[in-house]
């Protein structure tokens, strides 16, 4: 037993054997992780080096990619073109819309303040880039899941407007950081101010503050008030979204805000404040006439084909009478304003003198909300109106204003047209079914007539429209332009001559040199003597006696009504001594009106406007 135990004793030192071996091991372990940190250390480590590197070699291609400093003299816009009536005055304006630069200490102080408040309260601390308001921004962001803040500073505006494109990139972000600390190095702060001011875009194009205050206020920036300066600096957040002169409501909330922030920076007083809200705005040329876009629209269409603008910015006279055109869209908004009930949104109105000149434009109610113009662009049927290329061709061959036709019931093919009232009148004169717009003597004297002579007799009197060959093409079923039925009535009190309606008398740079100049097209007869003469007995008897009545009251007017298929277009079309207008009343969607005829609503608007 004792031996036993002995041997026990003695084979115990030899299982500790593999403890010896578990320490070399665990050892060997620790030697392999601190092998393995290195390493990955070490691969950290070079991850973060060539991560530097890339990110310093980006930076120094954006850097070596920046376009040349001297670009800051110089600003790459679109040709300014004025727009102006015959008188010279400023109708509107495209394109980038300069001024005299200005300094901000000749302006009122809360001008650029209000500025400054609003779009970089920390101007004066920071050295080009705000890190401080960058992080609040940044902040602001995260917690409203949305771009609810910028950062941008004064000085980082200016080093994109003058040096970068509006690219959304990393890279020009970066060039944007490089370039704003590059002009706090070599520019005061006034300077940027300055630059800032004179360049910045307000909308409607306008650039620089100078330009904003004459087109949204009609005034000079140093005589902008403490309102105004606060809309001015409002609109800078979005000019298309706080644009005074197309959304009012939104440029007035959005300056009420720049003003809070101007108090709480101390750069006014309570009282400034609230007298602010009481000051007076200046009106904006447009605001002088509602719809002068859509003539303006026109022009520029016009003005691209006949001069060479090249870049340099140009003022095209125009043929327009200011104050008539005042009229013209006055009267028409008045009368489309009166009759919602009757359905009738829209409207469109032409006056031309014996010319062809364009003195009046109207091309809808409302050009804000459609700049569609109804006048040079939208295809209507003529109705009743095109009843004059018929009856001048019947006297074009001969026939006479005391010829009687048959005003009874006939059918060509599966086609019975009927009159206005339903009813047949038997025999009539010519001057008789002209002056009433019977519809069964008009297709009665048609018969004597071919259709391509009466198509022929609207193309050359001036309409441009396809003018189909089919036997209801005679009471008007064709679809024409308002522009075109002005040029053709115009025609009957010109002597009979084609006339061709045209709206720019000249373009000329800022420097007076002619680019444009409109000549007086050549002379094309395009109506006898003998038919001239009789035609506008028939024109004269719709206004006398017939579906033109209310139209009267004007001096030597002369005219006729024209209504399509179920009210859906109403036209009154005439001249008086003068001049030559058309007027057009309807719906965009084609949808009819309510018992809207020529005789009635186009003739009101006609006779309030030529009288």
């Amino acid at each position: 037993m004792v031996q036993g135990k002995k041997r026990k004793t003695a084979a115990a030192p030899a299982e500790k054997k593999p403890k010896k071996q578990t320490l070399r091991k665990k050892k060997k372990n620790t030697r392999q992780k601190r092998g393995l940190k290195a390493t990955l250390f070490m691969l950290a480590l070079w991850c973060v080096l060539a991560a530097g590197l890339a990110v310093g070699a980006f930076v120094w291609y954006c850097y070596s990619t920046l376009p040349a400093f001297s670009a800051a003299a110089s600003v790459e816009r679109q040709t300014g073109v004025r727009i102006l009536a015959d008188n010279g005055k400023e109708l509107t304006s495209y394109g980038a819309l300069f001024a005299e630069p200005v300094d901000v200490d000749k302006l009122p102080k809360y001008v650029a303040q209000a500025v400054i408040d609003t779009e970089d309260r920390r101007f004066y601390k920071h050295s080009g880039v705000d890190y401080i308001g960058f992080v609040r921004a940044m902040t602001v962001n995260v917690i409203k899941r949305r771009y609810a803040q910028g950062a941008s500073t004064l000085t980082q505006q200016v080093a994109k407007n003058l040096f970068l494109t509006r690219e959304k990139s990393i890279k020009r972000k970066v060039q944007e950081f490089i370039l704003a600390r590059w002009l706090e190095k070599h520019f005061t702060k006034k300077q940027i101010l300055n630059i800032y001011m004179n360049r910045v875009f307000f909308g409607n194009g306008a650039y620089g503050i100078n330009a904003a205050a004459k087109r949204f206020f009609n005034k000079k920036a140093k005589d902008l008030n403490l309102r105004e300066a606060a809309i001015l600096a409002g609109a800078l957040k979005a000019p298309s979204k706080y644009n005074y002169l197309k959304n009012k409501k939104l440029a007035i909330e959005r300056s009420e805000v720049v003003l809070s922030a101007m108090r709480r920076a101390g750069s006014i007083s309570l009282k400034e404040w609230e007298r602010a809200i009481t000051l007076p705005i200046g009106s904006a040329y447009d605001k002088n006439i509602l719809g002068i876009r859509y003539f303006g629209d026109y022009v520029m269409s016009e003005a691209a084909g006949l001069a060479d603008i090249g870049n340099e910015d140009v003022y095209v006279r125009t043929t327009l009478d200011y104050d008539l055109q005042k009229r013209t869209e006055y009267l028409l908004r008045k009368h489309i304003r009166a009759n919602k009930a009757k359905n009738v949104t829209q409207g469109a109105v032409i006056i031309l003198d014996r010319s062809g000149a364009i003195k009046a434009m109207a091309g809808g109610y409302d050009y804000n909300k459609s700049q569609f113009n109804r006048a040079t662009q939208a295809l209507r049927q003529a109705g009743s109106s095109f009843k004059l290329f018929v009856y001048l061709t019947a006297l074009e061959n001969g026939f006479s204003p005391a010829d009687v036709l048959a005003d009874e019931p006939i059918k060509i093919d599966d086609w019975a047209p009927q009159n206005y009232d339903k009813r047949f009148y038997g025999k009539v004169t010519l001057k008789e079914a002209f002056a009433k717009s019977l519809n069964v003597a008009t297709v009665d004297l048609a018969t004597y007539l071919n259709l391509d002579d009466i198509i022929s007799t609207a193309v050359k009197m001036g309409v441009t429209t396809d003018v189909k060959d089919e036997p209801s093409l005679v009471l008007g079923a064709a679809e024409v332009r308002v522009l075109d039925m002005a040029a053709a009535y115009a025609a009957t009190a010109n002597g009979g001559y084609a006339v061709f309606p045209f709206g720019i008398k000249d373009v000329k740079t800022a420097k007076e040199r002619i680019l444009y100049q409109h000549k007086p097209s050549e002379k094309v007869r395009v109506i006898s003597d003998k038919a001239l003469q009789d035609v506008n007995v028939l024109l004269r008897e719709v206004v006398l006696t017939g579906t033109g009545r209310k139209a009267r009251n004007v001096a030597e007017a002369r005219g006729k009504t024209g209504t399509s298929q179920n009210y859906r277009d109403a036209w009154f079309i005439g001249s008086n001594a003068k001049y030559t207008a058309a007027v057009w009343v309807g719906n965009d969607d084609n949808s009819p009106m309510k018992e809207v005829g020529g005789g009635n609503l186009p003739a009101e608007i006609w006779a309030e406007i030529m009288k």
